[in-house]
């Protein structure tokens, strides 16, 4: 077991995951010091072959989701193998996986085998639909993004319905077994006992979704694709400029006052039709023609630089390397350059930051089987 620092030093992570819900929380965990163990299958994980684009011959996809880990190949249907994977499995502190529901029972490697020889783990799985009645169901983002409601959400309001432009759900599914298996440890250290952690994505959709979910569940009200507006806050969308588009948040009343003056129109704030947020929802389209004469007068970065030091919330549309950009600009310090040599790869910062157990980038994402002959060593002892 590696020695290591961060919050989460002494953990021993057996991961069983692959793509990305799974590998992106065991990414996380790894940054807060957990030492973590990537079992691949002899082809490795699917996303080492998802490109391009690459780095020296490696897909940044994997890359982007596996630092701090160590990695080693195990067939599970080969006897010898198996036996490590049981054997890892029986000292780990937290076990993820995210095969179907009932694919690590076929070895011996579900809740129940791996919680009788082990009492303490926190065993998390990760699936589609639940281990219920959708456990048949395979589980990818972009069908949860399709049965969950988000694609009837995002898109022009006479246009078809899109995707984010990323796995949202898988994300935000790895974000929340993270959660989970945190409380669970916190129950662990109370109790001594451990439990099994369950994760779906079309139910982190549900609770993503927020206002949207609230709205049915609260009200019955079925919400649909506005473009870039929202349905219950005006301003807050893009805008054009004289050069770029922008987007202008004023959330509150007073926000849309500062807007106003700064756009030299504060008459507009004291419109009946405009002065509370309720009223510009209902007259949002008469309200929208004023604003674009207005922002038409300047670029998007100069209203953004006047805007902010107005307190209003905006901001231009950049590509991702803006940003970056932007992040380093503000001191955010956005990339951590993780390994040496040849080996060195840009990764992106952890966004958590600690005053005490900073995160700690001591490993590149591994090669297939890096770190397979130590670690099987060290299972056989």
């Amino acid at each position: 077991m590696t020695e290591t620092a961060g919050p989460l030093a002494g953990l021993l992570v057996a991961d069983f995951s692959r793509v990305l819900a799974g590998p992106y929380a065991t990414m996380l965990l790894a940054d807060l010091g957990a030492d973590v163990v990537k079992v691949e299958g002899p082809n490795g994980d699917d996303t080492r072959t998802w490109r391009p684009p690459e780095h020296d011959g490696e897909a940044t996809y994997y890359l982007g989701i596996n630092r701090g880990k160590r990695s080693v190949a195990l067939d599970l249907s080969d006897e010898c193998d198996l036996a490590a994977a049981r054997e890892l499995a029986r000292r780990a502190d937290v076990v993820i996986q995210n095969l179907r529901p009932g694919g690590m029972a076929r070895f011996g490697l579900g809740y129940d085998d791996v919680a009788a020889a082990n009492p303490g783990v926190v065993y998390t799985s990760i699936s589609g639909f639940g281990s219920g009645a959708g456990a048949h169901v395979p589980g990818y983002d972009l069908m949860v993004q399709a049965v969950s409601g988000l694609m009837s959400l995002t898109g022009d309001p006479d246009g078809p319905p899109y995707r984010a432009g990323i796995s949202v759900f898988d994300v935000m599914a790895g974000n929340h077994a993270v959660i989970g298996i945190l409380a669970a440890l916190r129950h662990r250290d109370a109790t001594g006992e451990g439990q099994h952690v369950e994760i779906n994505l079309l139910s982190s959709a549900l609770s993503g979704l927020v206002n949207h979910s609230s709205a049915w569940v609260a009200s019955g009200t079925v919400p649909y694709r506005m473009g870039n507006a929202h349905p219950s806050v005006v301003p807050y969308e893009p805008f054009p400029t004289a050069d770029d588009d922008m987007i202008v948040a004023a959330a509150n009343d007073t926000l849309f006052r500062k807007l106003c003056v700064v756009l030299e129109i504060p008459e507009v704030a004291d419109d009946p039709r405009f002065a509370r947020n309720a009223d510009r929802t209902v007259n949002r389209d008469a309200l929208r023609p004023l604003l674009v004469e207005r922002l038409a007068t300047r670029g998007a970065v100069e209203w953004f630089e006047l805007l902010t030091a107005a307190g209003v919330p905006s901001g231009p549309i950049q590509t991702i390397d803006g940003g970056f950009a932007m992040a380093e600009r503000f001191g955010l310090d956005p990339v951590v350059t993780v390994g040496e040599g040849e080996r060195a790869v840009g990764t992106t910062r952890n966004p958590i930051r600690f005053s005490a157990t900073p995160a700690v980038y001591d490993l590149p994402p591994p090669r297939l089987d890096e770190h397979g002959d130590d670690l099987r060593k060290w299972l056989d002892t």
